[in-house]
């Protein structure tokens, strides 16, 4: 494993994560050409060789093939690498938050991922009332199973600002994943103050599901959740998407420009682009080199102050 990617601290845990992470929900995900057991073992390796050292996962990704496939690479790895996975959603469908579920849960991935304890365990996309630790139990159990070592940090993977808040708010919690790219600015104001609380973050979906790659227009045919996007919805993301390639530095590909912008903002320790090949891997890896000018990351934030904001862009 090779140190290319700049470290970032992991807000106060003591974790120190790549810069640059790798989403493993593709791993194994059926219908994405990365099903295949040699792509998805390929897409860890170039993860490794890239510095990578921050590997997201959950129990439902692949049916538990995900952290399996984890497990399989990293297992000798263990002590220098940085593991996130989930509960919630199960390996076997289904959907428990209760409290008695997570020991089950952690103890299943711990046996998948092939160690003795996980870096950091997320409520995954909870309802908004599990957020609030006066409330919800969870936060209690976490915290004795972080006394006992099974654990090293908890929180939520979660989409909005206010959930955002919640959790610092009311919660032990210093991990949270959090959906934001160039189309989905809104969580931003709740990141300094999660970062002067001691949370890292972690940002999840960073390149819009490709889109922010440029890989789709209007007439793509998507197969999987996406179809829920009608046609004006793909229009008008086509739209948005050239006035963001029209911000775009020569010699910067859209998706480096996408993943830089998330690792300019304040308190992110962490970004998760997936991969569906090894080289797509490489390719986003390979935005760590570069870095947004300040007026460019400005104008960004300035596309959607005055085109998404007042009407956000579906997901």
């Amino acid at each position: 494993m090779h140190d290319q990617l700049p470290r970032r601290p992991f807000g106060d845990t003591g974790l120190e994560t790549s810069a640059i992470g790798l989403g493993c929900w593709q791993l194994a995900r059926p219908g994405w050409s990365a099903d295949e057991r040699d792509e998805a073992l390929a897409i860890v390796h170039a993860a490794l060789d890239a510095g990578c050292n921050f590997f997201d996962t959950a129990p439902g990704y692949g049916s538990g093939h995900s952290e399996e496939f984890l497990g399989e690479v990293l297992g000798p790895l263990r002590r220098d690498v940085v593991i996130c996975t989930k509960f919630g959603h199960g390996a076997r469908g289904g959907t428990d938050f209760g409290v008695a579920a997570i020991r089950p849960s952690v103890e299943e991935s711990l046996r998948r991922l092939r160690t003795d304890y996980l870096d950091i365990v997320l409520l995954h996309n909870p309802p908004l009332g599990l957020l609030d630790g006066r409330l919800a139990p969870q936060y209690a159990e976490l915290e004795s199973m972080k006394d006992e070592g099974l654990i090293r940090a908890y929180g939520a993977s979660l989409d909005w600002r206010n959930e955002l808040d919640l959790l610092r708010d009311t919660t032990a919690s210093r991990a949270a994943e959090v959906l934001f790219n160039v189309f989905h600015q809104e969580p931003l104001p709740a990141f300094a103050a999660s970062r002067d609380r001691g949370m890292g973050l972690v940002v999840k979906v960073p390149l819009d599901s490709g889109w922010l790659a440029g890989r789709y227009g209007p007439d793509h045919d998507f197969t999987d959740m996406r179809r829920r996007w009608t046609p004006a919805v793909r229009a008008r993301r086509t739209a948005l998407l050239a006035k963001f390639a029209a911000l775009v530095p020569d010699g910067t590909t859209l998706a480096q420009a996408a993943l830089q912008f998330a690792l300019c903002q304040p308190g992110v320790s962490t970004i998760i682009p997936g991969a569906r090949t090894a080289a797509q891997a490489r390719d986003n890896f390979a935005a760590a080199r570069g870095r947004l000018a300040p007026e460019i990351a400005r104008a960004i934030s300035d596309l959607w102050t005055v085109e998404i904001a007042g009407d956000p862009v579906p997901w």
